[in-house]
Formats: C-alpha cells, structure tokens, sequence
C-alpha cells in the first residue's frame, strides 16, 4: 500500500500524542484523595477496599477515553468476549494497587503475602557494588518491592530508586511523600533532567539499584541526551504492532550494567508475586556498532516478550489507559 504525505503526517501526530503521557494531566482530585487516605489509615484496609467498588465503578461508567482504551487492550490479552466485567476487574485491581501504595510507604508489609522469586542474583549485584537497572511495565505495583529489602537481615542496606516523570502524578506522590515512614520511601531519580543520567550513573557506582517503567514511548526534547530520549521501535504486542522505546537500554549499555525485568504482580486480595528475571547484560563494553545496536534491539524484544506474557498471565496488571497502539482517530 502506497504511503501519502497526509498518511505520515497523521502517524507523527498520533506519536506525538503517544509521547505526551507525561504531561497528561492528572484524573485525580486532592480532597478525595485525602479522604481516601485519611480511611485507610484510619479504618484499616479492609473498610478501605470497600471503597474502592463505587470507585472502580464510577472510572468504569464516566470515563469513555480510558475505557476504549482498556476495552482494546483487554480484547487482545483476554479475548473477543472481554466486556464490562472484565473492565470492572481491572480497575478494581488497579484501585487495589493505587490504595495498597499507602500501607507499602508506611512499611505494613505484614498485612500482605508476598513472594518473592529470583531477587537473588539483582541484590548480589547491587552489594558488589555494581548495581542494576530494573526494567518494569505498568504492570501491578512498584512500591511492593520493599518487601524485598526484608529477606535477610543485612537486606536493609538495599538502596532503591525509581526513575520517573515526577510532574506526570504530583497529587498523589504529595499525599504518599507525605505518609511514608522514611524507609520506606524510595529515592526518585527525575528523567527529563541535563543532569539525570549522572546522577543516575553514581547511584549505581555506589551499589544503588534503579527501577524504570519502560512500557511506554519516552517524551521527546532536543534538551534531553539521545540516550534517553532513544529510538522508537514497532514490534508486535498482543498481535498488533506497537511502539516502544530503546532510551532504556542505551542507557544501560552506555553504563554498561545488567538489567533485569521486574514485575510486582497482584494476585488479589492481598497476595503479590515479584519477580525478577535476567534480561540483557551491557557489562562488557561492545566495541562494534553494529553489534551494540543488535545486543539493543535484542533486548527490546525480549524485554516486550516479556511483558505479553504476563498481560496474558495476568491480563487484569497492566494500567495503561492510554492510545497505546496509536488507533484513535487525529
């Protein structure tokens, strides 16, 4: 099929409003989530989670943008038959998510079971001095893996951060921030910075461990060094191509450290599962182009791999309620 100029013009605009996530503005508003915390921590979590269905339902009925878009998605992890229950539970396990942040920052992690499998090899990393790089998904929660700092009693030296776009959710980081009981606070590395890949490359030095959630297209800025803002690249996803980016892995191979896929999925009620599995490994200096651009490629693909087999494992874990395949109309 031949291509038009006008075809062209409407997939960049479709990129760019794929990119522009960060700056999205936020669904949330701060008395409600003052009082929802206030119950929380009040009441207990088991008078919250009752909060939590008229929540679920009230997303599910007035919000027709995310509802597309979780409708598209759920037709491709579970089926042809996904339909409104479906969209029902996966906002319940995302509320679920979102209200079980506040007992993770507060360190009642005795109110959960939660596994932990192959953290191993990632803490070894990180006491030899080495550190890691942590690639996530949107995929059920990141503050769960403060639980991983409680294995062994020399486990609490684990120093964790979290490479995000802090102006993308700054209500409900401001409630967190202010709930956390120090340890349990992780240290934010902000992407978008001149200064952030330094940064980033001492915390590591320094036996750090870093966490990034690399299930969506990075914002661009010529402000930005390349080897964040990193290349798009169309792969299949759920049996429809879709957009991811490099930014992540370059930034691994310029720092030349292992990465790991992590996941904390929710099971329900107040189970999780994290795990972690090897993903690349950029340690050893690459002195071929050619060859540090396949060793990148390769571990996109293996990392998206990844996450379609546990949106189709657990297709109720991944929140992303955005044009993720790039299919609304400009």
């Amino acid at each position: 099929m031949k291509h038009t100029n006008a075809d062209t013009s409407a997939v960049d605009r479709a990129a760019a409003r794929h990119g522009n996530w960060a700056k999205a503005p936020e669904r949330s508003n701060m008395l409600a989530l003052r009082i929802i915390s206030w119950i929380a921590l009040t009441c207990g979590r088991p008078v919250a989670r009752l909060v939590l269905h008229p929540i679920s339902l009230y997303f599910l009925l007035f919000s027709p943008t995310p509802r597309r878009h979780i409708r598209r998605y759920l037709e491709r992890a579970v089926g042809p038959r996904a339909g409104w229950g479906d969209g029902y539970k996966l906002l319940h396990a995302f509320s679920s998510t979102v209200l079980d942040r506040l007992y993770f920052m507060r360190g009642r992690l005795d109110l959960f079971d939660v596994k932990v499998r192959g953290y191993a090899q990632v803490e070894t990393e990180a006491f030899e001095g080495r550190g890691a790089l942590l690639l996530g998904a949107h995929l059920g929660s990141f503050e769960v893996l403060g639980a991983c700092k409680h294995r062994s009693p020399d486990r609490h030296n684990l120093r964790l951060a979290m490479l995000m776009y802090p102006d993308n959710a700054q209500r409900i980081t401001e409630i967190l921030n202010a709930i956390a009981v120090p340890e349990a606070r992780p240290h934010v590395i902000a992407l978008g910075r001149p200064h952030s890949m330094l940064e980033l490359r001492d915390w590591l030095d320094n036996g750090g461990v870093a966490g990034l959630l690399a299930d969506r297209t990075l914002p661009g800025s010529d402000e930005q060094p390349a080897q964040q803002r990193g290349n798009n690249i169309d792969l299949p996803f759920l049996g429809q191509p879709a957009r991811f980016n490099d930014g992540p892995f370059r930034l691994a191979s310029l720092l030349r450290r292992k990465v790991y896929f992590m996941a904390g999925l929710y099971e329900g009620g107040a189970r999780y599962d994290v795990r972690f599995e090897p993903l690349a490994d950029f340690s050893e200096r690459v002195a071929d182009p050619a060859e540090r651009e396949r060793r990148i490629r390769a571990a996109v693909e293996a990392y998206v791999l990844r996450l379609e087999a546990l949106c189709r494992e657990f297709p109720y874990n991944w929140f992303n309620f955005h044009d993720f395949w790039l299919e609304d109309p400009h």
